[in-house]
């Protein structure tokens, strides 16, 4: 009876647990919640384990419920993944491949992999958008890009895949002239509150109430990586940056490294992931762009 199971039971099982009643997972599948009822007495009577505990009024997982449940997302999850692939191979080369980047990603080894892009596949036009924080992820969810390359985000939403591509290096700095650049050693938590901190802000709510590595009461928020860089160099506050983007920076003296006590030894990286949805995952094209990436150099 076990070999009986179907992924239209399973999708059932995780809607009424999902929905927290047969109604609710009637309306989400658009079925007739008897049809709900039957589908999943049939289930439990297949595997011969209860799912559900129906003696109050909505129906409550049972233990042995909440155990397959977990099992039960892998394997719907699993076929998904299959169809999608599938279908990306029937369907064949991408029309065009569109991406957003995070702001933070190293240009160098953005720009080598879009340079043997262009010429491994010169009739596949590349769409090419630059984000911070929840504004990569974003256009990736509404199927507005194919492709993201996020990094400062703690999560992936569970809709999304992730693939690790490099660490970026991350340096914290200020002018010459500001006031933090005079003290030696490591700077405690106390004397950065003193100071403006200039950070990214995001556009979009997917951060909202969150920050990442913010030490100060006293922030400016950018929206623009350039427009912090010149402002850092203006000597208006003090903040986090890719190494790569101020090393001239730092070689000249127009910025100098400040160390952090929360920070020591160094200003961790930032990691880089490529993300993007399990129901539309990348094509051919998207997959090569995806190794290039994560072979590309630039990063030191």
């Amino acid at each position: 009876m076990l070999d009986a199971v179907s992924l239209d039971q399973l999708r059932t099982f995780i809607a009424a647990a999902d929905e927290g009643s047969f109604s609710a997972a009637g309306r989400k599948l658009r079925r007739a919640q008897s049809v709900v009822s039957h589908t999943l007495a049939n289930l439990e009577g297949q595997i011969g384990v209860q799912l559900f505990d129906r003696a109050g009024r909505y129906p409550r997982l049972t233990d042995e419920g909440a155990a397959l449940l977990a099992q039960a997302r892998v394997v719907v999850s699993g076929m998904d993944g299959f169809k999608a692939k599938a279908r990306v191979i029937s369907d064949g080369l991408e029309p065009e491949l569109s991406v957003v980047v995070d702001v933070m990603y190293p240009m160098a080894s953005l720009t080598d992999a879009v340079g043997a892009f262009r010429n491994e596949f010169p009739h596949t036009p590349l769409r090419l958008y630059v984000e911070a924080l929840g504004a990569v992820m974003q256009p990736v969810l509404a199927q507005a890009c194919r492709l993201g390359i996020s990094g400062s985000m703690p999560s992936v939403p569970e809709i999304l895949d992730a693939e690790k591509l490099l660490d970026v290096p991350m340096i914290t700095v200020t002018a010459p002239s500001h006031p933090l650049a005079s003290k030696k050693g490591i700077i405690r938590p106390g004397d950065l509150k003193e100071h403006v901190q200039l950070v990214l802000t995001d556009r979009t709510a997917l951060t909202e109430g969150q920050t990442f590595g913010v030490f100060s009461p006293q922030i400016w928020r950018l929206a623009d990586l350039g427009a912090k860089h010149a402002f850092l160099r203006a000597g208006f506050g003090w903040g986090h940056m890719p190494v790569a983007m101020v090393q001239d920076d730092l070689d000249t003296g127009n910025l100098v490294p400040l160390r952090l006590e929360a920070f020591d030894p160094h200003t961790p990286p930032i990691a880089m992931f490529a993300v993007y949805r399990k129901d539309t995952p990348p094509g051919p094209a998207g997959r090569w762009f995806l190794k290039r990436l994560k072979t590309a150099r630039g990063v030191e």
